[in-house]
């Protein structure tokens, strides 16, 4: 059910080494990256220095450390709902928001703050946003995305003029104050602070929920289990321009362990307090423990019927609907005795499950999102359900193999090994599991979609294929669900994937168009028959984007414009007008609309070569369109792509007219060759066998002639196809355990699937390239550059454009590349 798929650890140094802090933290954003804190001890002047990390998955060991500037230990890390920004608080009560530099996953800086001096933070939170979908495990089945996941009504904690969600974050400190910071839009950071009730006392744990109406609940324990674990409301609500907090008491709850005769005092302390889910303010998981063992509770808060007594019924009856109601909390579920719990780690699933209905829980029991971790002390981690605590699944640290019989258990446990998980955290979607230990090492475990159980493979498929659906429509990273690929199922889920896609509707569809391809040039690269469909993906994504920005330069000649825009109108005609002569189609279009400024052509020349060559290339690879393994082969009886290309050459020819120097330069063996209008021709006759999805026809002898003598009339151009990817996940396939050095790039033997790349990479000592900006860089770039934590794509940091044109094909990519990976920074000796 749960393995090992690689862990990472620090290198000894001599003079300063990491060392795991106390308490130890970590955060799991939903774009993958994780944060974690170390101490860094130096030998000589004997002192700690407060780390924080962050990691991309699939690049572990380019880990960027920053001293955070922390003067205490730092005690909780946040990522906000984007996973763009990270906030760390600590035990003097500085609260820092870090955010990416120039969108670098690798380059962070703290920008804004707040601070409660001397009063260590105990719990922190984003303010809620007000977004919330929710997955419904049970309609997997179901052909809409609307009907498997809905938006929940949710109010935001706090909202601005017209609705709009402000931004902040909420902390609870160890005397009993709650303190609110937030964000303006101007920059300023508005911060109140108030006590949680009039009575303040020792806060040791605390954890904060939202609920639907915009409110904020407050757990708090002051760490003794005979002491009752309280509840406050906040409300908060900006004032004057001045941020004001509102508190009441909420009903309290005394873990049933203490009211049990027979283990009253067997465990003095609460542990852990956390709500089971951050919008889910009516289901809290607490743990009790001693020296040696622990026992975990789950409690939810429901409404029920004031009961009357017999006197008052007979003088009034009371109406059902009308019987006064109480809130009280009620066991759920307890476990029994269990290991000294170190770490516990919460699903972020929203799965859509009411309070008590156990059998709807249990009836999908094998959905990874329904278990939460624990962590114990003797190195195992157990998966149990979120509400009924029962056993999902079972990890042992100290040895490979799950221990035959109860009398191996205890000889491991008695010899324990020293080694345990102080930190987890659950990815989003369930399926990995990154911890901490005391060593400072951090181990990335697989959690089985099948939850350990045997269920058939098309069940997996379903899960893994529920979850990818999840992730394009929220927008979050997959790397944790391609960590199940196998070889022989990228087939099976690329396909299930496309006909999922092709049952939403048109305008969901345009929404998650380039999202879809994206994730299927990540599943094609896991396996060595699909590998040079990965090129095909990017290459379709590079030409959306690059269609998408040439047609939004078309300006309509006249103000009072109908309802279509240039570029609809464009497609429109197009796609009517099927003549093969290129000057024919032109003469259809109002060429006013496409007039632009001579340096504003020439400054997209990169991206016109870029066309031409492609289309040239296609062309000249049809008549080997029987091999599959080369790259460009699915473009040929893709007929919306070649309809795309179809439409900028006709825009291409336009310009050219204006601007002779932007077109694309071809080298042809006669002078009087009409590159652009033979290209055209054939170009054409290639769409209208595959124009229609459902009528694609072979293309005739004729075509595929003329295709064969392209190499004797042009020189055909190398494609430059993106460069290997360096990160972790094709090596992880084999199941076998990868071991890792922060700071040091794997020396790992090339895996089967990558070195299938070696066709499209160019060699060491070659000119790269920038694949974004089509600019050569040379062989040893000067230039700092920055790739893609995903699909490997490299590009310049710095823009050396000015044109207000190619400006706005760089925006298209400065948050993230193409493919929707995240950027890091490059050294300046990149190969």
């Amino acid at each position: 059910a749960m393995d090992l798929a690689y862990v990472c650890e620090w290198e000894k140094k001599p003079k300063s080494n990491h060392c795991p802090s106390i308490p130890l933290v970590c955060a799991w954003s939903c774009r993958n990256l994780i944060a974690f804190t170390t101490d860094l001890k130096n030998e000589e002047e004997k002192d700690l220095t407060h780390m924080v990390h962050i990691i991309d998955t699939e690049h572990p060991w380019d880990v960027y450390s920053v001293n955070s500037g922390h003067a205490e230990v730092i005690t909780c890390l946040e990522w906000d709902q984007s996973g763009s920004r990270l906030l760390s608080a600590d035990a003097d009560g500085h609260i820092k928001c870090w955010s990416m530099t120039d969108h670098l996953a690798n380059s962070w800086e703290n920008t804004v703050g707040s601070a409660v001096e001397g009063d260590p933070v105990v719990a922190l939170s984003w303010l809620h946003n007000g977004v919330k979908l929710a997955l419904h495990v049970e309609k997997s089945g179901a052909s809409n995305f609307g009907e498997k996941f809905s938006r929940v009504k949710f109010s935001p904690s706090l909202t601005l003029f017209g609705g709009k969600p402000m931004e902040g974050w909420i902390a609870v400190t160890i005397s009993g104050l709650v303190t609110v910071s937030l964000l303006k839009p101007n920059g300023q950071v508005l911060t109140s602070t108030e006590s949680l009730c009039r009575l303040r006392c020792r806060v040791a744990l605390a954890d904060v929920a939202f609920t639907g109406g915009g409110n904020i609940v407050v757990a708090t324990s002051d760490g003794s289990s005979t002491s009752p674990v309280q509840f406050y409301k906040v409300c908060v609500s900006v004032v004057n321009e001045k941020c004001k907090i509102d508190t009441e008491i909420l009903p309290s709850l005394f873990m049933r362990c203490t009211t049990d005769p027979a283990r009253k005092d067997k465990y003095p302390a609460i542990t852990h307090l956390k709500f089971l889910a951050r919008d889910m303010s009516e289901q809290v998981l607490l743990c009790a423990s001693n020296q040696n063992s622990s026992i975990v509770e789950c409690w939810s808060l429901r409404k029920e019927g004031l009961p009357v007594n017999n006197i008052f019924q007979q003088i009034s009856p009371v109406v059902v609907d009308k019987q006064p109601m109480i809130l009280k909390w009620r066991i759920l579920s307890a476990t029994n005795d269990l290991d000294r719990v170190s770490a516990v780690a919460l699903p972020k699933l929203p799965i859509s499950l009411t309070n008590t209905d156990l059998k709807v829980a249990n009836d999908t029991k094998f959905f990874p999102g329904l278990g939460l971790a624990l962590a114990f002390h003797d190195g195992s981690v157990h998966i149990v359900h979120r509400l009924s605590l029962q056993m999902m699944a079972v990890f042992y640290g100290s040895s490979s193999q799950r221990p035959v019989d109860e009398q191996t258990i205890k000889r491991q446990r008695a010899s324990g090994p020293l080694v345990y998980f102080k930190a987890m955290q659950l990815s989003w979607t369930s399926l990995a599991l990154a911890g901490i230990d005391s060593h400072g090492k951090l181990s990335m475990l697989r959690i089985s979609p099948s939850m350990g159980h045997v269920l058939d493979l098309n069940m997996s498929l379903r899960h893994l294929l529920f979850l990818l659906e999840y992730c394009m429509v929220t927008g979050y990273d997959w790397w944790d669900i391609l960590l199940h690929v196998q070889p022989s199922m990228v087939q099976n889920l690329v396909e299930k994937l496309h006909e999922e896609y092709m049952r939403q509707n048109a305008a969901l569809q345009q929404v998650l168009s380039t999202r879809i391809v994206a994730m299927k040039a990540s599943l094609c690269k896991l396996s060595s028959s699909t590998i040079a469909r990965v090129c095909d993906y990017h290459a379709k994504l590079f030409l959306i984007a690059i269609s998408c920005t040439l047609k939004s330069l078309l300006r309509p000649h006249f103000l009072n414009t109908p309802d279509k825009s240039p570029g609809d109108r464009l497609t429109e005609i197009c796609s009517k007008i099927t003549d093969i002569d290129i000057d024919k189609v032109m003469i259809n279009l109002k060429t006013e609309e496409f007039v632009l400024e001579m340096t504003t052509l020439q400054s997209l020349q990169q991206l016109i070569q870029w066309v031409g060559d492609f289309v040239l290339y296609l062309l000249a690879s049809l008549p080997n369109q029987g091999s599959p393994v080369r790259p460009g082969h699915s473009f040929l009886r893709d007929g919306a792509s070649l309809g795309m290309f179809r439409e900028l050459m006709v825009v291409i020819r336009i310009w050219g007219l204006l601007k002779p120097s932007c077109l694309p330069v071809y080298t042809a063996t006669s002078d009087t060759q009409d590159s652009m209008s033979l290209l055209f021709r054939l170009l054409t006759k290639l769409w209208l066998c595959c124009r229609e999805e459902n009528h694609i026809t072979e293309p005739d002898d004729t075509l595929i002639d003329e295709c064969c003598l392209l190499p004797s009339q042009l020189l055909i151009p190398n494609i430059d196809w993106l460069p290997i990817n360096d990160g972790i996940i094709s090596k992880l396939q084999n199941k076998q355990l990868v071991r890792l050095q922060f700071g040091k790039a794997p020396g790992l033997v090339g895996h089967t699937v990558s070195s299938q790349f070696d066709a499209f990479v160019r060699a060491p000592g070659q000119p790269k390239i920038d694949h974004l900006r089509r600019l050569h860089l040379g062989a040893y770039p000067t230039e700092e550059c920055k790739s893609c934590t995903r699909c490997g794509c490299v590009t310049m940091l710095k823009s050396p454009n000015k044109v207000t044109a190619v400006k706005q094909w760089e925006q298209r990519w400065i948050k993230n590349c193409l493919c929707g990976g995240l950027w890091r920074r490059m050294p300046l000796s990149y190969s």
